[in-house]
């Protein structure tokens, strides 16, 4: 599973001109599941990023976590996470979760992650989406559940 966390002063989504998701501070996850990913994939996800320490204390030091902070997130499935683009100038996406599973682990992600009590907005899965972000920073982490980056 791989995720792109960026941390924003706001951020929405829409689907045919019609937002489906909004939040204030905290972060966007844009989450890819790969073939063969499974729930303790998601469950190392959720502990990643709700436990990273990159919102600013006191001291402006990248200190606090977003569970510190009160911080929202909006989650969007993205499966072009993982791409590979090594060849030629077409990317494949053969290590893409099927649609099912994906779905599925997305869902079980942004439950978990609303288990701890941070609020979860989200995309429409597999829907063609705009996303606005306002990256604030910018802080951008790349997370990989294999641990490859």
């Amino acid at each position: 599973m791989r995720a792109v966390v960026q941390r924003v002063t706001d951020a929405d989504v829409s689907v045919d001109n019609k937002i489906t998701g909004a939040i204030g501070k905290g972060y966007v996850v844009l989450l890819g599941v790969e073939e063969g990913d499974t729930e303790a994939d998601a469950d190392y996800m959720v502990e990643k990023i709700t436990g990273l320490r990159v919102f600013e204390d006191d001291e402006g030091k990248m200190n606090l976590s977003m569970m510190d902070v009160g911080g929202e997130l909006l989650s969007v499935s993205q499966f072009t996470l993982l791409a590979d683009a090594r060849k030629g100038r077409r990317p494949s996406f053969v290590k893409a979760a099927r649609p099912d599973e994906a779905n599925r682990l997305y869902r079980y992600f942004n439950e978990k992650i609303r288990g701890k009590g941070i609020k979860v907005e989200e995309g429409i899965f597999q829907a063609e989406m705009l996303v606005r972000i306002n990256n604030d920073g910018p802080v951008t982490i790349l997370l990989d559940s294999k641990k490859l980056f």
